[in-house]
């Protein structure tokens, strides 16, 4: 029996297992797409559209919440990260993409060195103190993948790609404490750059017209 194609909704974001996303589903085939896989809580497959195509690996979710339903059809929905996969071929047989895909997990069960852990978890602390107007679940320390619920608050596609790929905790754990560093430096200077900006010269506020 031939395994589901897996409904796909490209976007400028990644998606970690574990982590929520809101939708805002307005043009006409996604919401054909929603309206098949809602009732049933079927999975699509969140995939990050860089350089003009498709980065062949991404994350599925589900629909957590619909939040409002709109009577043009509009919808908002909260959608929940559940499982990796990789793309191997595509489908354009209905109105949005479809995926011919393989789904994977870890490759190293090893369990997790408890100092590498909680040098992560100091990490995403600093990070949190950084940012503190985001939103962002606590994390559950007893989550074998631990290092998607510490990178939640991270807003770099690139970053958030490369753990998704990594098939090994303990290495994406590494990679945290290795670059949220230099992340969080730059986020400080940027919140830095924007509270002194407003104090340079002199500017008039539009009313921006949509």
């Amino acid at each position: 029996m031939p395994v589901p194609l897996l409904p796909l909704f490209p976007l400028s974001v990644v998606l970690l297992p574990g982590s929520r996303l809101r939708l805002h589903i307005f043009e006409e085939r996604y919401r054909e797409m929603m309206g098949i896989l809602i009732p049933d809580r079927g999975e699509f497959g969140v995939v990050l559209v860089k350089d003009g195509g498709l980065v062949n690996i991404g994350c599925t979710a589900t629909v957590e919440q619909v939040e409002r339903r709109y009577p043009d059809g509009r919808l908002d929905i909260v959608a929940f990260g559940r499982r990796r996969f990789q793309i191997v071929s595509l489908d354009e047989e209905k109105s949005y993409l479809q995926g011919d895909v393989q789904y994977f997990n870890d490759h190293d069960a090893k369990p997790v060195p408890p100092q590498l852990q909680q040098r992560a978890i100091t990490e995403y602390q600093k990070l949190k103190a950084a940012a503190p107007s985001d939103p962002a679940s606590e994390p559950r320390l007893e989550e074998p993948q631990l290092s998607f619920q510490l990178a939640q608050l991270i807003e770099d596609v690139d970053h958030r790609q490369a753990l998704l790929a990594m098939r090994s905790e303990s290495d994406r754990l590494l990679y945290l404490v290795e670059n949220l560093p230099s992340y969080i430096e730059r986020r400080e200077q940027l919140t830095l750059a924007r509270r002194i900006a407003p104090q340079n010269g002199h500017a008039k506020h539009y009313k921006e017209e949509v």
